[in-house]
């Protein structure tokens, strides 16, 4: 397991701690921050669905499972560090980790990189991150070497293990358990143990719920459509956040103010109103979503101050991804320096070029036959509109027990008594599934399932055919797919049915 520990911004307060006070916690224990809403961790979800808050201080992230899908650890921490909320002072610097240099002061809202700390379980991980926040070099050998004031549940009994002269994790962990037990509790070993790898730690994992609606009590009476987009622009973002972790966009959302007043000048208003917003297509993008906002409110007069919001995602939709091409897509380029040719102007130049027959496409056919299900064509003959759309009807049940490649021309097997072979003796797990030829068709839609190279008989020579398949289990090949031809004559010198070898599971 990889865990990563990301700290969650400081608070206002904690940028005007003294000095002195400052030094205290750092050699006491980690700070102690104001508690943060369930929706600031949201962003972290995207990344990984195993997300645990610690202390309110920081994010704990297992990414051992899908940092591969974003292209390895350090694509990984680069989109973590661009895509997290922004660190709004310069961290302190950390031994061992070049990589938490500033950033210029150029760069727009002065954002440095978040400090962070890696490590085989969390709260290694979390120790690390405490001991960089607090300025503390790190340890040489690790984990031996952390600081006991990094491990939360040692803080009762901190200074105790002081006057033992016990000051570290190896320390303590050299005493003899039985006498730490009876001394300080089961808890300290049980916190040791966790910290080490040696048992399972079971964090309460972040989740998101099934529908968004957050309510944000306003700093100050809104009276202006300014005012209000300023206060929103906070639940956008938690939006955009609920979305991305879901992989969805949102296609009509509400925001709804209260009013502060029940009466202006007499006439009785709503304790609410409620603003629709609709979007064209599924979409999570911030910046659109609050100029689509701010459009609308232009347009919507306030009938009188506003104390309260309230944004609600009322329409989501699966978010349509992009996905990558082997060419450059229309009007662009590799280079990036000229535009790129049409798909369709492709085929027809290389159709043009090399000949019809060289450039083909494959069309998907309905058919019961698995050798006939599929055709190659020229690929400027092929109905793009039927090539992208697969045959209409439901598959068969027994589809999921089709094979992922089926052989150009089925491979005739060699028989062991009544078994047939392939790389050793077959042993069935599933079928027989029973298989008609098309008696209203002359032939084998195969052109190469012919009798001169052993294949299955064609229906027009041998009389009507059926094929009865099985999956079979092949001591050397594993799983393969064969069938059991049966002809309803069979041909001179054929004593019982032939048995071929059709397609390979992966």
């Amino acid at each position: 397991m990889h865990w990563i520990a990301w700290p969650l911004p400081p608070t206002p307060t904690d940028s005007h701690t003294d000095p002195g006070v400052a030094l205290l916690s750092a050699t006491a224990g980690p700070r102690q921050p104001l508690p943060q809403a369930p929706h600031e961790h949201w962003w972290a979800l995207q990344f990984t669905p195993r997300v645990a808050s610690v202390e309110g201080e920081a994010l704990l992230l297992e990414v051992s499972a899908t940092e591969r899908l974003w292209g390895g650890r350090e694509a990984l921490l680069a989109q973590l560090q661009l895509r997290s909320p922004p660190w709004p002072a310069e961290p302190p610097a950390a031994a061992g980790n070049p990589s938490q240099g500033p950033v210029p002061q150029e760069c727009p809202a002065a954002r440095y990189p978040t400090p962070f700390a890696e490590a085989p379980t969390s709260l290694q991980a979390l120790a690390l991150l405490r001991l960089q926040l607090a300025g503390q070099p790190l340890p040489r050998h690790l984990p031996d070497g952390l600081p006991l004031h990094t491990l939360t549940a040692l803080h009762p009994h901190l200074p105790s293990l002081a006057r033992m002269g016990c000051r570290t994790w190896g320390a303590l962990r050299a005493l003899p358990r039985d006498g730490v037990a009876r001394r300080l509790g089961a808890a300290v070993l049980l916190a040791l143990d966790r910290a080490y790898g040696h048992i399972a730690h079971n964090h309460a994992w972040v989740e998101l719920p099934e529908r968004f609606e957050l309510t944000a009590e306003l700093p100050a009476l809104a009276t202006s459509a300014d005012a209000l987009l300023w206060s929103a622009s906070r639940l956008l973002s938690a939006l955009q956040a609920w979305l991305q972790a879901r992989q969805q966009g949102v296609l009509a959302l509400e925001l709804a103010w209260r009013h502060d007043l029940r009466r202006v000048d007499g006439v009785p208003i709503a304790p609410w109103h409620a603003l629709p917003v609709r979007t064209a297509q599924p979409t999570h993008e911030l910046a659109h979503l609050r100029r689509l906002l701010a459009e609308n409110l232009a347009r919507t007069p306030l009938a009188a101050p506003a104390n309260q919001i309230t944004l609600r995602a009322l329409e989501t939709a699966p978010l349509p991804h992009a996905s990558a091409h082997l060419l450059p897509p229309d009007g662009s380029s590799a280079a990036g320096d000229q535009e790129g040719e049409a798909w369709h102007q492709l085929v027809e130049r290389l159709s043009a070029r090399l000949g019809a027959g060289q450039v083909q496409s494959v069309t998907l056919l309905a058919d019961h036959r698995p050798e006939c299900m599929q055709r190659w064509q020229p690929m400027a003959e092929a109905d793009p509109v039927r090539a992208a759309k697969p045959p209409q009807g439901e598959h068969a049940p027994e589809a999921v027990l089709w094979p992922t490649w089926l052989l150009r021309t089925p491979q005739r097997l060699v028989m062991q008594g009544h078994r047939p072979c392939y790389q050793g003796p077959l042993r069935m797990l599933a079928g027989p599934h029973r298989f008609d030829a098309a008696w209203w068709e002359e032939g084998a839609c195969a052109p190469s399932a012919c009798e001169s190279n052993g294949g299955p008989s064609r229906q027009g020579q041998s009389g009507l055919v059926q094929r009865d398949y099985f999956v079979a289990l092949s001591p050397e090949a594993g799983r393969v797919w064969i069938f059991r031809e049966r002809l309803a004559h069979r041909p001179a010198g054929e004593s019982r049915d032939r048995w071929f070898l059709q397609g390979l599971y992966a």
